[in-house]
């Protein structure tokens, strides 16, 4: 009876509208990676309509909304749904990429960089990002990938500082 309570259980469109980034959480194993990816290719199309004095900005302010719409819409989706972290949920991945996009330079190499570095963190989840899962509802579905983004982003700005690319 509770399968049937799951699958027949309402669903607040706007939030899973929202939450599974316009369906893409919906289409199973890797959505977060595709989330990740459209997150990379809207970045650069942005950055080529926005001057470079605008785009970090815009970026954090981007990735500030995609993190508190998403606690909010998470959480809607982790009762609707009847779990902890439903995996339609990739609000998480927009908001954590984002982070790691801030005040990069608009190069493919950079925003390649750091697509992989943030989906290397969010898979790896060190210490202490992994501890972030256990926060209340939607907290702790959005917390870890902001922290991966956090350390994607430090790590991406080391390799700027240090000249690596």
């Amino acid at each position: 009876m509770e399968a049937a309570t799951a699958v027949t259980r309402a669903r607040t469109g706007w939030a899973w509208l929202l939450g599974s980034f316009f369906g893409i959480g919906l289409v199973g194993k890797g959505g977060g990676t595709v989330a990740s990816a459209v997150t990379v290719g809207l970045w650069w199309l942005a950055a080529g309509q926005s001057g470079s004095i605008i785009l970090p900005f815009a970026t954090a302010a981007a990735a500030l909304a995609a993190t508190l719409i998403g606690v909010y819409v998470a959480g809607i989706m982790a009762r609707e749904a009847g779990t902890k972290d439903p995996s339609a949920v990739v609000m998480d991945e927009v908001a954590g990429q984002l982070i790691a996009l801030i005040a990069i330079p608009a190069d493919w190499k950079y925003a390649l960089a750091g697509l992989i570095l943030f989906r290397a963190f969010d898979i790896v989840k060190p210490p202490p990002v992994r501890n972030l899962e256990a926060l209340p509802g939607g907290w702790g579905i959005m917390m870890d990938d902001v922290a991966a983004g956090f350390y994607a982003l430090g790590i991406l700005h080391l390799a700027i500082w240090l000249r690596l690319f």
